[in-house]
């Protein structure tokens, strides 16, 4: 608002600038919702912006994952993606103008020695013994190292800052080496590649960015920043301003954990279900309405915290509970038989599709003979308190009639296969005409055109208790991750879900078509989320 009052800005200009060395995740999603959300709250320009200025580690599959990433969270960054590797050319030439104001020069100490001299965060570096180097040959050893001439590491181009700097980052940084690798757009046009904190300036003040919203990290660097925009002479230079980063307890995070984990084939790509990367979520069926609203409850802050897992879970559950249809699903089947409903026949109940969103409408399910039941819900000797199916005790079949267990069928090892039971006619719907009320209600799926489905449950990757990191730095992983249970059943209109669809499954979850896994007329469902938590959402001041 200051600056905009002043008159330093005319609009206000913001950017994503991602490295494409990997998939974007959950942190990331703070920064696109944050400086989309500047531009858009002032009526200004969002810039999306890749910063490939490291051609070691970067692939056009990251370009595309991080494109596809965006625009899904709902960043609008109009027809016009940026490049940082096209600002090569006017790199190169501010580059060279630094040489010649006496504020840049060739080095040729290797990357220890360059280390030795930087000094530490308690004692002063020393002059680089090149810091005297005459302009006009620096400038000609940086066109030598533009044409080839020089090796990997031979030879650097420092800024000349202040080697006595109380900030490590001013001891004259390096702002370009020498790299004889291809660059996935650029090819080997370049030898020499610049820094990044050289770079990422040049980058914004070039496309006119106001502000650069950055994260903690960057705080110390931004002295750098303001000299590199000034000393390059650029008018009204954008200004840097630092957030805190999001953190969010036991899960990872890091890039080259995540690349680890892939490449270890722990989990089955960058998209995996169990990860935090935005792919990830989207593939286990989170919505962008709900990362959207997490981004919101836990707010900007200058000070770095842990939010709570739980704290995102809850921002889908609040999401999913009123759009989605609450379907009946078996996930560990149980025969049960009603021995007085006649056998062949087969009738339609009408039940809501959300009881919470009349607008749903409603549907029809099919009840025969023969259903399926949760095994949870049937003991034979039951414990105190229990409400569900036992030998004589009567329930009510969700949306169907009430149902009292007259037995039970076991195999050889005398583990329960089958239920009977008889019904009430007159109960139909759930209700008695008597008024007698049951104490508990199970839900079902009739067995003759139910569909058999892969449902996947997902816990964390990493071990809670023992947290994310071992001290040698590796990954506490939870062997019990991933759960794949493949005879499951489903009503049958459920064949015809399309991916990344979703559903509660009542009792259970919400459920979303696995996008990679699943084929036409053959679902897989992911578990988003369970339907309960102990988490308690703080008071919104």
């Amino acid at each position: 608002d200051k600056d905009l009052a002043e008159g330093r800005y005319k609009e206000v200009v913001t950017r994503f600038p991602p490295e494409p060395n990997g998939y974007l995740h959950i942190g990331h999603a703070k920064s696109i919702l944050l400086n989309y959300g500047m531009a858009k709250e002032y009526n200004g320009t969002f810039h999306m912006r890749f910063d490939d200025t490291n051609p070691t580690k970067e692939k056009e599959e990251f370009v595309d994952s991080i494109i596809e990433d965006i625009k899904w969270l709902g960043a609008d960054f109009g027809d016009t993606i940026y490049f940082a590797s096209d600002y090569f050319p006017k790199m190169y030439e501010i580059a060279e103008k630094l040489i010649m104001k006496g504020k840049a020069y060739a080095s040729d100490l290797n990357a220890e020695q360059i280390r030795e001299y930087r000094g530490t965060l308690t004692e002063p570096g020393k002059e680089d013994p090149n810091s005297t180097r005459p302009a006009e040959e620096s400038l000609q050893i940086f066109h030598d190292m533009r044409d080839g001439k020089y090796a990997d590491g031979e030879m650097v181009i420092r800024a000349r800052i202040d080697m006595s700097s109380p900030n490590i980052n001013m001891r004259d940084p390096i702002i370009y080496r020498v790299a004889h690798m291809s660059h996935h757009r650029q090819g080997d046009k370049w030898c020499i590649y610049p820094m990044y904190d050289f770079a990422h300036p040049i980058e914004d003040a070039i496309e006119g960015i106001t502000h650069s919203l950055c994260t903690l990290e960057f705080e110390d660097h931004r002295p750098l920043y303001d000299w590199v925009v000034r000393e390059a002479e650029f008018e009204n230079p954008p200004r840097q301003i630092e957030f805190a980063k999001m953190y969010l307890t036991n899960v990872i995070t890091g890039k080259r954990y995540i690349k680890k984990l892939v490449e270890d084939g722990i989990v089955d790509g960058w998209d995996d279900p169990r990860l935090v990367s935005i792919a990830g979520l989207r593939r286990r069926g989170f919505s962008p309405e709900s990362i959207q609203n997490f981004v919101r409850l836990t707010g900007i802050s200058k000070s770095n915290a842990s939010i709570e897992y739980a704290q995102l879970e809850y921002c889908i559950r609040e999401d999913l509970k009123q759009r989605d249809i609450r379907v009946m699903a078996v996930l560990h089947p149980l025969k049960l038989v009603i021995d007085n409903y006649p056998e062949g026949q087969t009738e339609e109940l009408p039940v809501q599709n959300n009881v919470e969103n009349e607008a749903l409408g409603e549907r029809n399910v099919k009840f025969s003979h023969e259903l399926y039941i949760e095994e949870e819900d049937f003991v034979v000797d039951p414990p105190k308190k229990y409400k569900r199916l036992y030998p004589g005790n009567e329930v009510r079949l969700m949306n169907a009639y009430f149902v009292t267990c007259t037995g039970y069928d076991t195999d050889e090892d005398g583990n329960v296969t089958c239920v009977h039971c008889t019904y009430d006619p007159e109960s139909r719907g759930g209700n008695s005409p008597d008024g007698r009320k049951v104490r508990g209600t199970i839900h079902w799926v009739d067995a003759a055109s139910a569909a058999k489905v892969e449902v996947r449950q997902f816990e964390n990757l990493v071990d809670e208790e023992l947290g994310v990191y071992n001290e040698d730095g590796s990954i506490n992983l939870n062997p019990n991750s991933k759960t794949v249970l493949t005879d499951c059943y489903v009503e049958p209109w459920l064949l015809d879900a399309k991916a990344y669809d979703s559903f509660q499954f009542v009792r259970d979850g919400f459920y979303c078509v696995d996008s990679r896994d699943s084929k036409e007329g053959q679902p897989v469902f992911n578990r988003v989320v369970s339907l309960k938590s102990s988490y308690k959402m703080p008071e919104q001041k």
